[in-house]
């Protein structure tokens, strides 16, 4: 029930937010919109402000915000300024365009609550553990003592010091701690971890809480969402081009990593419900029908042509769009459940 509950709050808002989107410019450029949807089916509730309908229905799956003149081919007023195919070529752009980029803002908004207040752990170069019967026990390394060197070469994070150990795993070297205000130095040799597959000496950093100001959090981010956009489009590519494998989770997968983050707490539930909202505008922004991306394709064409296209020929294409992403959904989804039910028996 609580990954039902996880699920269905972290699609809502991201839905929500990509929805609102188009709803706002829409709205901003005075065009007509009939009705603001969150899920499909039946209205659980429903309220008319104004000229605009919002709706809760019954199928949390998606939303959708219906504009006046994209009802369906031959149902527009071309008499009527205020509907969508009325408008020009730019203003509609920009409404179909607002869904995916305000997915990557809320992506790095996301990002900057957890940087900036709730925090990140961080492991730092203070000492927590030694492991018994491991070379850093038997050199003398004890919990609280500060590594400030390995090698004679000084390190400021604990990724410098795992670097450094790294790069000795044959011969012993030394560590420099900091005890009491003290410098110590001791020498220690590396033992082999099948399970991390790397040298280790068996010792365990203390993790600290790390928190960005709010300036610094908004930059790191939008940083970090960039970074994220970045790799989306190289996998693409290796995707298209043969040279990544195809490994894309369904619903039912989805909302597995959402039960497993919210149990694992709000910083994980938020930082997987940035990186869902980042891939779902990035996601839609494909050409393909249905998506956002076919749509922004057809009017860069109508851009190029300088001619709309047939309205019937139009609301075919995305008829099969929607047939083929079904399809998509199903594969995807059957993929998922059976990978669950072999980890299930492996376990």
């Amino acid at each position: 029930m609580a990954t039902v509950v996880a699920w269905v709050l972290v699609f809502g808002v991201l839905i929500a937010v990509h929805e609102f989107g188009h709803f706002a410019v829409a709205k901003w450029l005075d065009m007509r919109v009939e009705e603001f949807a969150l899920g499909f089916g039946p209205a659980l509730w429903s309220a008319r402000r104004g000229e605009t309908l919002y709706a809760v229905r019954a199928v949390p799956l998606g939303g959708y915000v219906r504009l006046a003149g994209m009802e369906g081919p031959g149902e527009g007023d071309r008499d009527d300024p205020r509907q969508f195919p009325n408008r020009p070529l730019w203003q509609r752009f920009c409404v179909i365009g607002a869904g995916p980029v305000m997915n990557l803002v809320l992506a790095a908004v996301l990002y900057a609550v957890v940087f900036g207040g709730l925090g990140l752990p961080e492991p730092t170069t203070v000492v927590a553990r030694t492991l018994p019967q491991y070379p850093a026990y038997a050199a003398g390394i004890r919990p609280g003592d500060r590594i400030v060197a390995v090698a004679g070469e000084p390190v400021h994070s604990w990724s410098a010091i795992q670097r450094a150990i790294a790069a000795h795993p044959r011969q012993p070297f030394t560590v420099t701690v900091e005890r009491h205000g003290q410098q110590l130095v001791v020498t220690v040799h590396t033992r082999y971890d099948p399970a991390q597959r790397a040298a280790i000496i068996g010792i365990q950093p203390t993790v600290a809480t790390v928190r960005l100001s709010p300036l610094a959090a908004l930059g790191a981010g939008v940083q970090h969402t960039g970074e994220l956009t970045r790799l989306w489009f190289v996998t693409l590519a290796q995707l298209v081009t043969g040279r990544g494998r195809f490994d894309v989770a369904g619903p039912v997968g989805i909302a597995v990593m959402v039960g497993q983050a919210a149990q694992a707490g709000l910083t994980q539930l938020l930082l997987l419900a940035a990186a869902l909202s980042a891939n779902l505008g990035l996601f839609n922004i494909l050409p393909v029908p249905v998506l956002d991306g076919s749509r922004l394709f057809l009017l860069g064409l109508e851009g190029v042509r300088r001619r709309a296209l047939d309205p019937a020929r139009e609301s075919l294409i995305h008829l099969v769009g929607m047939v083929v992403l079904l399809l998509f959904v199903a594969v995807v989804t059957y993929h998922d459940i059976t990978s669950l039910l072999v980890r299930g028996r492996a376990f």
